[in-house]
């Protein structure tokens, strides 16, 4: 099958690139590398080095592999990305193209002009492009779960059934994003939802936890294919922070009181999600959601999970509340459906099996790279700049 992945320089954009290449797909890869330049503006980078793309691009055939095509430019362009679907006629497009943090969205209004305009835009173009050009592709799209924010509800797989005087109706589930990334997100499914109807296209939208691991099959092959690993307040997940912290002695910060929940999942897993989604498509005009996770843990409950495993290697961490500098619930009820993926054969890996294996011990050996800097939150989604103080 003809695939093409977009933001394919990105943490989980180049390890699915190799994953479907490996398969047997005819994968090209798009990226404009503004991920990269984002590292330099808030001064962070990957803790574990990353190649650049032409450089993966060209180990990867080096090692007899199926070659990976590039295309470099700005989706949010659209003689570019018409360019490029001329050129690859996909049957197939894996959209990871759109940056990912909510931090980021809210330093500032530039950010969040920057957010909108390079999601929302970008993925119009996508849509314009199968339209037009691919009108019988299936469009496989990384949503969030952060689309749902934390309702007092269960959360379903992207639509519920509504009773209303007396009548009912199957609708998207509300959407209560919590910031301006994450409306970006909310933005596109509608705009994606609309297509589907409306011109008879077809798209599956992956709404996905939060992603843990660096390590894949592929990854393994040869150290200049590794992806990224970020730690920051701005780029870097909450695991990734507490497993830094605890290699350095650093005490591992839990934002406020602990209670935020949300979902989680293996980088391998999410490979898997894609490849399923790939081979299972939807029907035309059908517009579908999975929820893509396979562990729902709070906060503290990660920082727990982390001390305990630390302490099996011979660290010995303490966990430490500081000033919340998200908007948010921090203790909320949240249990969200997932079944779809687990039902078109899904077989989670659980942190438990990893922690100590693939994340401490890649930040092990990582541990004099660490910029202390980078881990207490240099921004608040009130404020601005701040100068974090620890909860009393």
């Amino acid at each position: 099958m003809k695939i093409l992945v977009l933001g394919g320089d990105g943490y989980l954009g180049w390890p699915t690139a190799m994953y479907l290449a490996e398969k047997g797909h005819d994968v090209s890869v798009v990226d404009n590398f503004h991920r990269r330049l984002w590292d330099t503006e808030i001064g962070a980078s990957s803790l574990l080095p990353i190649a650049p793309l032409q450089d993966r691009v060209s180990v990867w055939a080096s090692l007899g592999k199926k070659p990976i095509g590039v295309h470099v430019g700005d989706i949010t362009e659209w003689d570019f990305i018409e360019s490029v679907f001329n050129k690859t006629q996909p049957e197939a497009i894996v959209h990871y193209g759109e940056h990912r943090s909510a931090p980021f969205s809210m330093l500032s209004r530039r950010n969040a002009v920057v957010t909108q305009v390079n999601n929302v835009v970008g993925t119009l173009n996508v849509l314009y492009a199968m339209k037009d050009l691919a009108p019988e592709s299936h469009l496989v799209k990384l949503g969030t779960m952060g689309e749902y924010g934390t309702p007092n509800i269960n959360i379903e797989e992207g639509f519920l059934e509504v009773t209303h005087k007396g009548r009912s109706d199957v609708l998207p589930f509300p959407k209560q994003p919590a910031s301006f990334y994450h409306l970006s997100k909310v933005h596109d499914s509608h705009n994606i939802m609309f297509v589907c109807r409306a011109w008879g296209l077809r798209s599956t939208d992956l709404n996905q936890g939060v992603v843990y691991g660096v390590h894949t099959d592929e990854t393994a092959l040869d150290p200049r294919l590794a992806t990224r690993f970020d730690y920051d307040d701005v780029w870097g997940t909450v695991l990734n922070r507490y497993c830094v912290q605890a290699a350095i002695d650093h005490p591992l910060t839990v934002y406020g009181k602990g209670g935020q929940t949300r979902g989680f999942l293996d980088i391998n897993d999410t490979l898997k999600c894609v490849e399923l989604a790939i081979e299972h498509p939807a029907s035309m005009g059908e517009y579908r959601v999975f929820n893509q996770f396979t562990e729902q843990f709070t906060v503290l409950e990660l920082a727990q999970k982390v001390a305990e495993a630390a302490r099996k290697v011979g660290w010995d961490p303490i966990i430490e509340n500081i000033t919340n500098p998200r908007i948010e619930m921090e203790e909320h009820y949240y249990h969200a459906e997932h079944t779809r993926l687990l039902d078109l054969g899904l077989e989670p890996r659980y942190l438990s099996e990893t922690l100590i294996d693939g994340l401490l011990g890649t930040v092990g050996g990582l541990a004099d790279q660490v910029n202390r800097r980078l881990l207490y939150p240099g921004h608040s989604w009130k404020e601005g700049l701040l100068e974090t103080q620890p909860v009393q």
